[in-house]
């Protein structure tokens, strides 16, 4: 047999070895037909791209999770018949679909508020850390080296100076968003312990480099924390006029619910190759600093992912009045289309808020593709102006709340390690609905007859942006 026969056969082999690994390990049928046909249209390009990309490798052990219980009801002391005066039956199916979900309880006692864009969380978070006394865990995608990253340095190193011991998280792919990155100056802090997440630069994760830390939590003395989906970033400083200024929200969060963030951080910690460590406990002193019932709903592809999508969908299932959702990136797949057309022909008022013009490129036609399908169905959509708009917000029947770091497309729902707040509060509803509603009046609402007739080479190529819905 001559070479080119040898190599021929052993290409073969490999063609068959990696589709057997689609067929066993891949539960989409799409991706699967798609992995398939890449590597048999190319067969040697089509296996490494899959093995290095297509590849699930992590795989970690979860930390137990506390406060678990056979039933949520359990967690008040009180009757159903008493919980359910207090919270409506459709929100209380919806709790219980989350614990089925996730199977960690609702803390009690909490307190949130949102703080819009860096120019109120910024200050509000740096006096934080400035004021630590034992422990500041901090976990961002994004921590940029600039006038924004620079005032949380400046922050940092006064906890230490208070004797509080910080932990810096940053994601491998977020930290080359500044050039120089922000390493270089947490690492010269004495006191502070700094760690990458997923390095991108190094050969070892090359196979991860889809994968991201897209989580953004910073926890002080275990008592308190910022929670969301905003980046640091000096962009994020809107009344400075900065040259690409951004939009966004976060939540400031007291009370028991910041053990189960100080859970997530201390895995991820774990994970990227720091030693265990016990993180500082919420432990009050006196009454608690609220009532609302909240808990963290950690998601990513390490374990059972798909958590923080399948509460999206069950909450559209429940909700009987209102929906509201607040993203910057728009590309679910069809389930969750589906799910909001059947939501809103149920007669439950469908409202998606999006920027009008987005910081991806091609993200805009991809986005576009799946309008009229969802317009045609009752589902009403609106397009912010600029700046663009980083929030991200599930509102359902102005009580329930789904906030954090996840947007509504595959990389947040399949990809990326995201993390969420599931709570029940009129007051915070309240305070988002009035968010909301201010986005709403400064936007446009799109209209199903501009999609009549458009030309078709705009259909086309759309249509063939949606395409690359995951990569994105």
């Amino acid at each position: 047999m001559s070479s080119f026969g040898i190599a021929g056969f052993l290409f073969l082999i490999l063609q068959i070895v990696v589709t057997g690994h689609i067929i066993y390990r891949k539960d989409d049928v799409k991706s699967s037909f798609g992995w398939i046909g890449l590597v048999w249209l190319t067969p040697l390009i089509g296996s490494i791209v899959y093995v290095i990309f297509g590849i699930n490798r992590i795989r970690r052990k979860a930390l137990s999770l506390r406060n678990k219980g056979p039933d949520i009801l359990t967690i008040t002391g009180k009757t159903e018949e008493e919980i359910q005066k207090e919270i409506p039956r459709p929100l209380l199916q919806l709790m219980r679909l989350g614990y089925k979900v996730h199977p960690q309880r609702f803390a009690l006692g909490n307190t949130a508020q949102a703080y819009v864009n860096g120019d109120e969380a910024y200050p509000a978070m740096c006096r934080l850390i400035s004021d630590a006394r034992k422990e500041v865990l901090m976990q961002s995608y994004i921590f940029n080296n600039d006038r924004a990253g620079r005032q949380f340095v400046t922050a940092l190193k006064q906890a230490v100076k208070n004797g509080a011991k910080v932990k810096v998280l940053v994601d491998g792919v977020g930290l080359n968003y500044s050039k120089p990155t922000i390493a270089a100056a947490l690492k010269q802090l004495p006191g502070v312990e700094f760690s990458v997440f997923l390095p991108s630069k190094s050969p070892i994760t090359l196979p991860f480099v889809n994968l991201r830390n897209h989580r953004k939590i910073l926890i002080i003395d275990g008592k308190e924390a910022f929670f969301g989906g905003m980046n640091v970033a000096e962009g994020n400083l809107v009344n400075t006029h900065p040259k690409e200024p951004i939009v966004d929200i976060t939540f400031h969060v007291q009370g028991p619910v910041v053990d189960q963030m100080s859970r997530v951080f201390e895995e991820d910690w774990i994970f990227s190759g720091k030693k265990h460590f016990i993180p500082a406990s919420f432990r009050a002193a006196g009454p608690l600093p609220g009532t609302m019932p909240a808990r963290i709903i950690p998601d990513g592809p390490d374990a059972d992912y798909g958590k923080i999508e399948l509460m999206a969908q069950g909450a559209l299932a429940c909700a009987q009045k209102t929906v509201q959702i607040v993203t910057p990136y728009f590309l679910p797949e069809n389930e969750m289309l589906t799910s909001l057309e059947l939501a809103a022909m149920r007669g439950v008022n469908v409202e998606i808020i999006l920027p009008s013009k987005s910081n991806i490129f091609g993200m805009d036609g991809a986005m576009r593709a799946n309008f009229a399908r969802l317009l045609k169905k009752g589902v009403v959509i609106y397009r912010t102006q600029p700046p663009f708009d980083h929030s991200k917000i599930l509102l359902i029947d102005g009580a329930w709340l789904f906030v954090g770091s996840a947007n509504w497309d595959v990389r947040s729902f399949k990809l990326n390690f995201e993390c969420n707040m599931e709570c029940v509060d009129t007051a915070l509803a309240r305070q988002v609905g009035h968010i909301i509603a201010h986005k709403k009046s400064i936007a446009q609402r799109e209209k199903l007859e501009d999609y009549f007739h458009r030309p078709l080479l705009r259909t086309l190529h759309d249509n063939a942006l949606r395409l690359l819905t995951p990569y994105y």
